[in-house]
């Protein structure tokens, strides 16, 4: 497939963002970019949600991880369905009933200013780190199958992607998102459904003939029962439960959206139906790695990487049809996954260390997010040219594991918050956060050694909530 084909499809899908912020952003103003006027229907941030949680990283990823971990990943994707029960009948009350713009505001009003710093620091640090990885590992299939044969240098493709995203999300902010998002879901879900009816084309395959090949793979194993290992069911299906409530329950980036429905209602049904979508989108992409798999063993294909075997498939073996699919698709996917970033990065630092400290007119407060929208975007470049640098894929993989470390001590301090009545010592919650993470990190490390070779999993995030937990028990105070 031919880069300027490539460029042709990305270039006329921006021009469709570009007229869809035009659109919402008319008029905007603070409160239309913080929460869209508390008026985004609740079916629309559902469907907006959708690609918010499947990053290109998903995209590229999952379906390449059926080749040695099978369906196992199905098992987390279960406890996430119960953990937005959780978000929609505990936390979503909670934030609606404050009328929360970000969510760690709460913290502020239960615990203090210092605590509602820590929660939002982390959130800070690990949805920054957190997005540059995904679009560092994006950018780099798209640099490696389009711009490397144009001669482009990786910073400057990597840079006008960032570009083009601040172009659509600096002014309208939120209300621009919800309406983006649900653009970005169609494609990205239209490029899964069509990339395997382009493998079920290229195979032959009738309708039935794909429900059967994928059903009678050994590849479909979805329950695993060895408890020593990562994979083992309840270690997956709990530890999606509490993924699910500290990563979308806990975090401004997911829960911002929500708090734009037009009521409280709203935005709980809006959070069933995206926990009953999210199940059946991922089962379709697990179905997809099987046909890949499949049609890759009969085609004598081998990959480097499992990460490369969708993009070098689509790209260089199925065809044009299939390789403008997987491209917008993968575009989609990539800018849903950091458009929303930048707008709740601001959104958390203004409202949780900008505004608790000052009393700023309208315009004042739009020149500041404007100016902070802008610093997190360099932000964003300057670490993915620092993984560039690096040119590790390990290091990658250390930095998601060390953002999901982050999310333990905003599980414990909600928990603490919201199922207890103590008080606590404001000005040392820092310290107990900071300390359950490293404590996670030896515990991890050593696990062979500690527990007789058990391997810690998803469940290292409850631990890591729990130590937070009993921290804050240790430093609570007469009410």
């Amino acid at each position: 497939m031919s880069p300027t084909l490539i460029i042709s499809c990305i270039t006329g899908y921006f021009g469709f963002l570009l007229l869809i912020a035009w659109y919402t952003s008319r008029n905007a103003n603070n409160q239309s970019y913080f929460l869209a006027n508390k008026a985004a229907p609740w079916y629309a941030v559902a469907f907006g949600m959708i690609s918010d949680s499947l990053s290109g990283v998903t995209f590229i990823s999952v379906p390449g991880s059926v080749g040695f971990a099978h369906f196992s990943y199905l098992q987390v994707i279960l406890g996430y369905f119960f953990g937005y029960f959780f978000i929609a009948n505990v936390l979503l009350p909670l934030y609606y009933n404050r009328n929360l713009t970000s969510i760690y505001s709460y913290l502020l009003e239960r615990f203090g200013k210092f605590s509602q710093k820590t929660g939002s620091f982390f959130f800070l640090l690990s949805r920054m780190l957190g997005a540059a990885a995904r679009l560092y590992l994006t950018a780099s299939v798209i640099q490696l199958f389009v711009f490397d044969a144009m001669g482009v240098p990786f910073w400057l493709s990597v840079s006008i992607i960032i570009a083009l995203i601040l172009l659509y999300t600096y002014k309208g902010g939120i209300k621009t998102l919800v309406w983006t998002d649900t653009f970005q879901s169609a494609f990205l879900l239209l490029g899964v459904a069509l990339s395997i009816a382009a493998i079920s084309h290229e195979m032959g395959f009738g309708i039935k003939d794909m429900f059967n090949a994928v059903a009678n793979s050994n590849m479909t194993q979805t329950f695993f029962w060895e408890w020593q290992e990562k994979s083992f069911f309840p270690k997956q299906f709990i530890g999606g439960i509490f993924i699910a409530v500290a990563m979308t329950g806990l975090d401004q980036n997911m829960m911002q959206k929500n708090l734009s429905c037009r009521s409280l209602g709203d935005a709980q049904k809006n959070i069933r139906w995206f926990s009953l979508v999210m199940v059946i989108v991922n089962v379709f992409f697990l179905s997809l790695g099987v046909l890949l798999y499949m049609y890759a063993n009969a085609k004598g294909v081998t990959v480097a990487r499992t990460d490369f075997l969708f993009p070098t498939l689509a790209l260089d073996h199925l065809g044009a049809f299939a390789g403008i699919v997987f491209i917008v698709g993968l575009t989609a996917a990539t800018f849903s996954s950091a458009d929303s970033v930048l707008t709740t990065l601001t959104t958390s630092f203004m409202i949780d260390f900008h505004l608790t400290s000052t009393s700023a007119s309208e315009e004042n407060v739009k020149r500041i997010r404007h100016l902070t929208h802008i610093g997190f975007a360099v932000i964003l470049l300057v670490v993915i040219l620092l993984f560039r640098v690096m040119n590790k894929q390990a290091i990658i993989d250390t930095v998601l594991q060390l953002a999901g470390y982050t999310y333990g001590p905003l599980l414990g301090l909600f928990f603490f918050g919201i199922f207890t009545k103590r008080s606590v010592i404001d000005k040392l919650v820092p310290v107990v956060c900071l300390l359950a993470p490293v404590v996670c990190y030896f515990l991890d490390a050593n696990s062979k050694e500690l527990f007789n070779g058990y391997l810690f999993g998803n469940e290292l995030l409850i631990v890591n909530g729990l130590l937070t937990f009993l921290g804050l028990s240790a430093i609570t105070k007469k009410n």
